[in-house]
């Protein structure tokens, strides 16, 4: 029954974007999940975006196409139109995976302490064939102080998910004042009030195109606005020699002979939190290293 499960705001921002929206909005309202606020937020678009959103109109909490400031500005938008207990946003070329908003509801139901997740890293090829590499330490497990080390690369935003309350207790907006990095600096936010638990179940993903990807065009740009985000933290908080500490004692830990040993010294050195798992005799559990 609706009652029994959390509302859950997903926000779409999208200019026009008419190749791929509609994929994007079927992946959110294919979901079947009950008590869904699905809103779109279109900046004008002069392709075929506009007849794609009125065909769904009926299963949208809300929509509107006109002209605005660009992503970021679309998001806020949305997201105050929002009353959904979880919340999250997909971009209008992303796509969700197969029941992952049962699974979100799922996690935040069992798991009472936990106000924000991000799932596993998935990736969409151009004709929406999903694929995943992982060449990165840690399992994808992220704290603060790792954010601030390896300058958060990377949360994937696709994946994320977050109570309402962290995100009224963080101010409750998107930044308007970065261009390119403003999840980032979102993501900084959050951090300073709670912890991100990852899981190994996909829940979201990221497309990638051929031509004309903001996000991809731009990624040097992007990475200056994260690095010059990192810097500021740092110095209003404080963390820079705390950080200088925490790299020096990860450099020691290369000299632990044993790779298990030291990456789980590494995981306690940067306070990763356990992750969210599936355990074939416990069910949903927290990870034990």
């Amino acid at each position: 029954m609706v009652s029994n499960l959390p509302k859950i705001t997903i926000v779409t921002p999208s200019f026009n974007q008419g190749a791929y929206l509609e994929d994007t909005i079927l992946s959110v309202l294919g979901q079947g999940y009950p008590n869904l606020e699905y809103i779109i937020i279109d900046g004008g678009s002069m392709d075929n975006s506009v007849s794609i959103i009125k065909k769904y109109e009926k299963q949208l909490a809300y929509w509107v196409s006109e002209k605005d400031d660009g992503l970021y500005h679309g998001l806020q938008k949305g997201f105050a139109k929002s009353t959904g207990e979880i919340m999250a946003w997909i971009n209008s070329d992303d796509m969700y995976h197969k029941k992952s908003l049962f699974m979100a509801a799922n996690l935040f139901e069992k798991f009472g302490n936990v106000r924000w997740i991000m799932g596993s890293n998935t990736y969409f090829d151009e004709s929406g064939h999903p694929f995943v590499y992982d060449n990165q330490p840690y399992a994808q497990c992220w704290s603060r102080s790792r954010l601030l080390l390896f300058n958060g690369q990377f949360i994937q935003q696709e994946s994320v998910f977050w109570r309402r309350s962290l995100w009224e207790q963080a101010g409750g907006y998107i930044a308007q004042n970065y261009s390119l990095a403003a999840d980032f600096e979102l993501w900084l936010r959050f951090f300073r009030h709670d912890k991100l638990y990852t899981t190994s179940f996909i829940l979201g993903g990221f497309r990638f195109r051929g031509e004309n990807q903001k996000s991809f065009n731009q990624r040097s740009r992007y990475l200056e606005q994260v690095v010059s985000l990192v810097g500021e933290e740092k110095k209003k908080y404080g963390k820079d020699l705390s950080m200088r500490l925490c790299r020096i004692l990860l450099i020691l830990t290369k000299l632990i002979p044993k790779k298990k040993w030291s990456e789980r010294l590494q995981a306690r050195i940067l306070d990763l939190p356990p992750k969210i798992i599936s355990d074939r005799h416990k069910g949903v559990v927290f990870s034990d290293s």
